[in-house]
Protein backbone atom coordinates (compact mmCIF):
# COMPACT_ATOMS: atom_id res chain seq x y z
CA UNK A 1 0.00 0.00 0.00
CA UNK A 2 1.36 3.94 -0.79
CA UNK A 3 1.14 5.79 2.10
CA UNK A 4 -0.37 9.32 0.76
CA UNK A 5 -1.11 11.37 3.72
CA UNK A 6 -0.10 11.02 7.97
CA UNK A 7 -0.45 13.46 10.53
CA UNK A 8 0.16 12.97 13.94
CA UNK A 9 -1.97 13.94 17.04
CA UNK A 10 -1.98 14.86 20.74
CA UNK A 11 -3.93 14.62 24.01
CA UNK A 12 -2.83 15.56 27.38
CA UNK A 13 -3.90 13.52 29.86
CA UNK A 14 -1.93 15.42 32.54
CA UNK A 15 0.58 17.74 33.42
CA UNK A 16 3.82 17.26 30.91
CA UNK A 17 2.13 13.85 29.48
CA UNK A 18 0.63 13.28 26.10
CA UNK A 19 -1.04 10.23 24.07
CA UNK A 20 -0.03 10.20 20.80
CA UNK A 21 -2.25 9.10 17.65
CA UNK A 22 -1.54 9.24 13.95
CA UNK A 23 -4.52 9.32 11.02
CA UNK A 24 -3.33 7.92 8.10
CA UNK A 25 -4.37 7.66 4.34
CA UNK A 26 -3.15 5.10 1.51
CA UNK A 27 -4.08 3.77 -1.52
CA UNK A 28 -3.54 0.35 -3.51
CA UNK A 29 -5.00 -0.90 -6.61
CA UNK A 30 -7.50 2.09 -6.80
CA UNK A 31 -8.66 1.49 -3.25
CA UNK A 32 -8.74 3.84 -0.30
CA UNK A 33 -7.54 3.52 3.04
CA UNK A 34 -7.74 5.55 5.97
CA UNK A 35 -7.02 4.46 9.61
CA UNK A 36 -6.22 5.62 13.32
CA UNK A 37 -3.66 4.68 15.32
CA UNK A 38 -3.03 5.17 18.83
CA UNK A 39 -1.21 4.57 21.88
CA UNK A 40 -2.90 3.98 24.92
CA UNK A 41 -1.78 5.21 28.31
CA UNK A 42 -0.37 1.75 29.32
CA UNK A 43 2.06 1.47 26.14
CA UNK A 44 -0.54 -0.78 24.12
CA UNK A 45 -1.05 0.14 20.68
CA UNK A 46 -4.76 0.08 19.07
CA UNK A 47 -5.41 0.68 15.60
CA UNK A 48 -8.71 1.42 14.03
CA UNK A 49 -9.88 1.19 10.20
CA UNK A 50 -12.13 4.30 9.21
CA UNK A 51 -12.54 3.87 5.48
CA UNK A 52 -11.82 1.29 2.65
CA UNK A 53 -13.46 1.42 -0.46
CA UNK A 54 -12.94 3.36 -3.95
CA UNK A 55 -15.19 6.70 -3.32
CA UNK A 56 -12.60 9.68 -2.78
CA UNK A 57 -15.45 11.82 -1.31
CA UNK A 58 -16.47 8.90 0.79
CA UNK A 59 -12.92 9.17 2.10
CA UNK A 60 -13.19 12.49 3.26
CA UNK A 61 -16.48 12.50 4.54
CA UNK A 62 -15.51 9.58 6.81
CA UNK A 63 -12.46 11.57 7.54
CA UNK A 64 -13.81 14.47 8.81
CA UNK A 65 -16.14 12.64 10.92
CA UNK A 66 -14.05 10.61 12.76
CA UNK A 67 -11.46 13.60 13.45
CA UNK A 68 -14.28 15.52 14.49
CA UNK A 69 -15.03 12.87 17.35
CA UNK A 70 -11.49 12.79 17.98
CA UNK A 71 -10.70 16.11 18.70
CA UNK A 72 -14.14 16.48 20.49
CA UNK A 73 -12.18 13.38 22.78
CA UNK A 74 -9.02 15.98 23.41
CA UNK A 75 -6.88 14.91 20.79
CA UNK A 76 -5.17 18.01 18.78
CA UNK A 77 -3.51 17.56 15.41
CA UNK A 78 0.23 18.46 15.75
CA UNK A 79 0.06 20.19 12.03
CA UNK A 80 -3.48 21.84 11.62
CA UNK A 81 -4.15 22.12 7.67
CA UNK A 82 -6.77 20.44 5.30
CA UNK A 83 -8.73 18.17 7.18
CA UNK A 84 -8.18 18.94 10.23
CA UNK A 85 -9.68 22.63 9.75
CA UNK A 86 -13.21 21.67 10.76
CA UNK A 87 -13.60 23.43 13.59
CA UNK A 88 -13.20 26.40 11.77
CA UNK A 89 -14.99 29.78 12.68
CA UNK A 90 -18.42 30.13 11.72
CA UNK A 91 -18.03 32.16 8.48
CA UNK A 92 -20.94 31.95 6.11
CA UNK A 93 -24.83 32.77 6.70
CA UNK A 94 -25.74 29.45 5.44
CA UNK A 95 -23.17 28.34 8.37
CA UNK A 96 -24.32 30.94 10.69
CA UNK A 97 -28.06 29.61 10.32
CA UNK A 98 -27.10 26.04 11.31
CA UNK A 99 -25.10 27.13 14.51
CA UNK A 100 -28.51 29.07 15.88
CA UNK A 101 -30.42 25.96 14.75
CA UNK A 102 -27.95 23.63 16.69
CA UNK A 103 -28.21 26.59 19.51
CA UNK A 104 -31.90 26.15 19.71
CA UNK A 105 -31.73 21.90 19.68
CA UNK A 106 -29.48 22.12 22.62
CA UNK A 107 -31.20 24.84 24.68
CA UNK A 108 -34.87 24.87 23.72
CA UNK A 109 -38.08 25.72 26.44
CA UNK A 110 -39.55 21.99 25.95
CA UNK A 111 -43.08 23.00 27.41
CA UNK A 112 -42.99 25.70 25.06
CA UNK A 113 -42.12 23.31 22.48
CA UNK A 114 -45.03 21.14 22.81
CA UNK A 115 -47.47 24.43 23.41
CA UNK A 116 -46.40 25.61 19.88
CA UNK A 117 -46.62 22.21 18.00
CA UNK A 118 -50.26 22.07 19.05
CA UNK A 119 -50.35 25.46 18.15
CA UNK A 120 -49.16 24.26 14.59
CA UNK A 121 -51.54 21.52 14.01
CA UNK A 122 -54.38 23.43 14.79
CA UNK A 123 -53.25 26.34 12.50
CA UNK A 124 -52.20 23.72 9.84
CA UNK A 125 -55.93 21.78 10.39
CA UNK A 126 -57.52 25.73 9.47
CA UNK A 127 -55.28 25.79 6.84
CA UNK A 128 -55.94 22.46 5.13
CA UNK A 129 -51.75 22.69 4.83
CA UNK A 130 -48.96 20.01 6.34
CA UNK A 131 -47.74 21.65 9.79
CA UNK A 132 -44.35 22.15 8.14
CA UNK A 133 -45.61 24.73 6.12
CA UNK A 134 -47.13 26.47 8.77
CA UNK A 135 -43.71 26.17 10.34
CA UNK A 136 -41.43 23.93 10.57
CA UNK A 137 -39.26 21.97 13.95
CA UNK A 138 -36.62 24.28 13.51
CA UNK A 139 -38.35 27.23 13.36
CA UNK A 140 -40.15 25.96 16.35
CA UNK A 141 -36.78 25.02 18.13
CA UNK A 142 -35.47 28.64 17.80
CA UNK A 143 -38.34 30.21 19.34
CA UNK A 144 -38.13 28.29 22.33
CA UNK A 145 -34.55 28.32 22.87
CA UNK A 146 -34.66 33.08 22.10
CA UNK A 147 -37.72 33.57 22.89
CA UNK A 148 -38.68 36.51 20.35
CA UNK A 149 -41.28 38.66 21.90
CA UNK A 150 -40.94 41.46 18.87
CA UNK A 151 -41.83 41.66 15.18
CA UNK A 152 -38.28 42.47 14.70
CA UNK A 153 -36.83 40.06 16.93
CA UNK A 154 -38.79 36.98 15.26
CA UNK A 155 -37.49 38.36 11.78
CA UNK A 156 -34.12 37.46 12.84
CA UNK A 157 -34.65 34.36 13.04
CA UNK A 158 -33.57 32.54 9.91
CA UNK A 159 -36.72 30.86 7.68
CA UNK A 160 -38.40 33.40 9.32
CA UNK A 161 -39.53 35.76 6.04
CA UNK A 162 -42.16 38.62 6.04
CA UNK A 163 -45.10 35.91 5.09
CA UNK A 164 -45.08 34.00 8.19
CA UNK A 165 -44.14 37.29 10.15
CA UNK A 166 -47.90 38.41 7.99
CA UNK A 167 -49.72 35.19 8.75
CA UNK A 168 -48.35 34.32 12.27
CA UNK A 169 -46.30 36.75 14.14
CA UNK A 170 -48.61 38.10 15.92
CA UNK A 171 -50.04 34.52 17.55
CA UNK A 172 -46.39 33.55 17.43
CA UNK A 173 -45.10 36.36 20.17
CA UNK A 174 -48.41 35.58 22.63
CA UNK A 175 -46.83 32.66 23.30
CA UNK A 176 -43.33 34.11 24.13
CA UNK A 177 -43.90 37.95 25.32
CA UNK A 178 -44.59 36.48 28.73
CA UNK A 179 -41.65 34.17 29.23
CA UNK A 180 -38.79 35.21 31.04
CA UNK A 181 -35.45 34.82 29.22
CA UNK A 182 -32.00 35.46 30.28
CA UNK A 183 -30.24 36.33 25.97
CA UNK A 184 -30.86 39.04 24.44
CA UNK A 185 -31.11 40.31 20.54
CA UNK A 186 -29.65 40.36 18.10
CA UNK A 187 -27.95 36.95 18.42
CA UNK A 188 -24.37 37.65 17.64
CA UNK A 189 -23.83 36.51 20.94
CA UNK A 190 -24.09 32.95 20.53
CA UNK A 191 -21.01 31.89 18.58
CA UNK A 192 -19.16 32.62 22.20
CA UNK A 193 -20.83 29.79 23.90
CA UNK A 194 -21.11 27.10 21.36
CA UNK A 195 -18.17 24.53 21.53
CA UNK A 196 -17.29 24.70 17.73
CA UNK A 197 -15.86 20.97 17.82
CA UNK A 198 -19.27 19.67 19.00
CA UNK A 199 -21.00 22.23 16.18
CA UNK A 200 -19.28 20.33 13.42
CA UNK A 201 -19.74 17.44 14.46
CA UNK A 202 -23.67 17.66 14.82
CA UNK A 203 -23.24 19.29 11.62
CA UNK A 204 -21.83 15.90 10.20
CA UNK A 205 -24.67 13.71 11.70
CA UNK A 206 -27.16 16.43 10.13
CA UNK A 207 -26.08 16.09 6.81
CA UNK A 208 -25.77 11.96 7.35
CA UNK A 209 -29.41 12.46 8.15
CA UNK A 210 -30.14 14.67 5.62
CA UNK A 211 -28.61 11.90 3.31
CA UNK A 212 -30.57 9.07 4.52
CA UNK A 213 -33.65 11.00 4.82
CA UNK A 214 -32.82 12.03 0.35
CA UNK A 215 -32.24 8.03 -0.15
CA UNK A 216 -35.87 7.34 1.84
CA UNK A 217 -37.65 10.10 -0.30
CA UNK A 218 -36.16 8.88 -3.75
CA UNK A 219 -37.76 4.84 -1.93
CA UNK A 220 -40.56 6.18 -1.17
CA UNK A 221 -41.07 7.77 -4.92
CA UNK A 222 -40.73 5.05 -6.68
CA UNK A 223 -42.78 3.16 -4.22
CA UNK A 224 -45.65 5.74 -5.30
CA UNK A 225 -45.42 5.22 -8.82
CA UNK A 226 -45.67 1.51 -8.78
CA UNK A 227 -48.57 1.78 -6.79
CA UNK A 228 -50.14 4.40 -9.20
CA UNK A 229 -49.12 2.22 -11.97
CA UNK A 230 -50.99 -0.56 -10.83
CA UNK A 231 -54.16 1.68 -10.43
CA UNK A 232 -54.02 0.99 -6.21
CA UNK A 233 -56.43 2.76 -3.91
CA UNK A 234 -55.71 6.12 -2.47
CA UNK A 235 -56.14 3.43 0.81
CA UNK A 236 -53.85 1.24 -0.41
CA UNK A 237 -51.20 3.35 -1.44
CA UNK A 238 -51.80 5.01 2.14
CA UNK A 239 -51.33 1.49 3.85
CA UNK A 240 -48.55 0.43 1.86
CA UNK A 241 -46.62 3.97 2.63
CA UNK A 242 -48.06 4.44 6.26
CA UNK A 243 -48.41 8.65 4.84
CA UNK A 244 -51.20 10.48 6.22
CA UNK A 245 -54.18 11.04 3.67
CA UNK A 246 -53.11 14.91 3.40
CA UNK A 247 -49.41 13.75 2.94
CA UNK A 248 -50.10 10.90 0.36
CA UNK A 249 -52.01 13.73 -2.05
CA UNK A 250 -48.89 16.51 -1.23
CA UNK A 251 -46.86 13.63 -2.91
CA UNK A 252 -48.59 12.94 -5.50
CA UNK A 253 -48.49 16.85 -6.27
CA UNK A 254 -44.60 16.56 -6.46
CA UNK A 255 -44.50 13.97 -8.39
CA UNK A 256 -46.58 15.96 -10.90
CA UNK A 257 -44.55 18.79 -10.90
CA UNK A 258 -41.66 16.66 -11.49
CA UNK A 259 -43.38 15.67 -14.77
CA UNK A 260 -44.41 12.14 -14.27
CA UNK A 261 -47.74 11.37 -15.89
CA UNK A 262 -50.64 10.99 -13.37
CA UNK A 263 -53.75 12.08 -15.32
CA UNK A 264 -55.18 8.86 -15.98
CA UNK A 265 -54.85 8.30 -12.24
CA UNK A 266 -56.10 11.22 -11.15
CA UNK A 267 -59.54 11.06 -13.51
CA UNK A 268 -59.66 7.40 -11.98
CA UNK A 269 -59.92 8.93 -8.14
CA UNK A 270 -62.04 11.87 -9.21
CA UNK A 271 -64.60 9.89 -10.63
CA UNK A 272 -65.48 8.83 -6.94
CA UNK A 273 -66.29 12.95 -6.03
CA UNK A 274 -69.89 13.97 -7.39
CA UNK A 275 -69.88 15.92 -10.79
CA UNK A 276 -71.79 19.00 -9.00
CA UNK A 277 -68.68 19.61 -6.80
CA UNK A 278 -66.64 18.93 -8.90
CA UNK A 279 -67.76 21.47 -10.82
CA UNK A 280 -68.17 24.13 -8.25
CA UNK A 281 -64.57 23.48 -7.45
CA UNK A 282 -63.61 24.23 -10.16
CA UNK A 283 -65.12 27.49 -10.70
CA UNK A 284 -63.85 28.15 -7.69
CA UNK A 285 -60.14 28.08 -8.98
CA UNK A 286 -61.29 29.74 -11.84
CA UNK A 287 -62.82 32.80 -9.92
CA UNK A 288 -60.45 32.75 -6.33
CA UNK A 289 -57.22 30.72 -8.50
CA UNK A 290 -55.56 28.08 -7.50
CA UNK A 291 -52.91 29.27 -4.65
CA UNK A 292 -55.17 28.42 -1.52
CA UNK A 293 -57.47 25.40 -1.10
CA UNK A 294 -58.98 26.73 2.21
CA UNK A 295 -61.15 29.77 -0.17
CA UNK A 296 -62.12 27.01 -2.32
CA UNK A 297 -63.81 24.49 0.22
CA UNK A 298 -65.43 27.34 1.98
CA UNK A 299 -67.36 28.31 -1.40
CA UNK A 300 -68.03 24.76 -1.63
CA UNK A 301 -69.43 23.67 1.91
CA UNK A 302 -70.20 25.43 5.36
CA UNK A 303 -67.82 24.90 7.98
CA UNK A 304 -70.79 23.36 10.04
CA UNK A 305 -71.44 20.54 7.47
CA UNK A 306 -67.49 19.12 7.87
CA UNK A 307 -65.68 17.23 10.62
CA UNK A 308 -62.22 16.96 10.59
CA UNK A 309 -62.06 13.89 8.71
CA UNK A 310 -64.39 15.05 5.60
CA UNK A 311 -62.13 18.20 5.34
CA UNK A 312 -59.30 15.68 5.11
CA UNK A 313 -61.33 13.59 2.46
CA UNK A 314 -62.05 16.83 0.58
CA UNK A 315 -58.16 18.79 0.94
CA UNK A 316 -57.01 15.53 -0.62
CA UNK A 317 -59.54 15.35 -3.70
CA UNK A 318 -59.24 18.76 -4.27
CA UNK A 319 -55.41 18.95 -4.01
CA UNK A 320 -56.12 16.27 -7.07
CA UNK A 321 -58.64 18.98 -8.73
CA UNK A 322 -55.76 21.17 -8.72
CA UNK A 323 -53.11 19.34 -10.42
CA UNK A 324 -55.73 18.94 -13.00
CA UNK A 325 -57.02 22.33 -13.33
CA UNK A 326 -53.44 23.63 -13.83
CA UNK A 327 -51.97 21.31 -16.14
CA UNK A 328 -55.36 22.35 -18.27
CA UNK A 329 -54.86 26.08 -17.58
CA UNK A 330 -50.92 25.86 -18.70
CA UNK A 331 -52.07 24.55 -22.00
CA UNK A 332 -54.40 27.05 -22.56
CA UNK A 333 -51.04 29.64 -22.06
CA UNK A 334 -48.90 27.46 -23.82
CA UNK A 335 -51.36 27.30 -27.35
CA UNK A 336 -52.43 31.29 -26.78
CA UNK A 337 -48.97 31.99 -26.86
CA UNK A 338 -47.88 29.73 -29.63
Amino acid sequence: MKLLFLNSMEKQVGEGRARSAQVSVGESKGRWFSGWQETKEDGKLVQETWYEGTSWDELQASIRRHLIMKQHDGFKPMLRAGLFAEAAPVSSKSEYAQLLHYYSEENSDEKLYEELRQWRLKQASKEGKSPFLVATNRLLRMICAYLPQTPEELNQLPGFGPNKAAMYGAELIQFTQNCTRTTSFPLDWVEAQVNLVEFHEWKQREKERRDQAEQNKRELKSKLLEAISRGDSLELIQDETKLQRRDLAMWIEELDREGYDLDSYIEAVLQGVPDEELQLAWDAFELQGDRFLKPVLQTLYKQDELDTKQIDTIYEWLRLLRIKFRRIQNSKTTAAAG
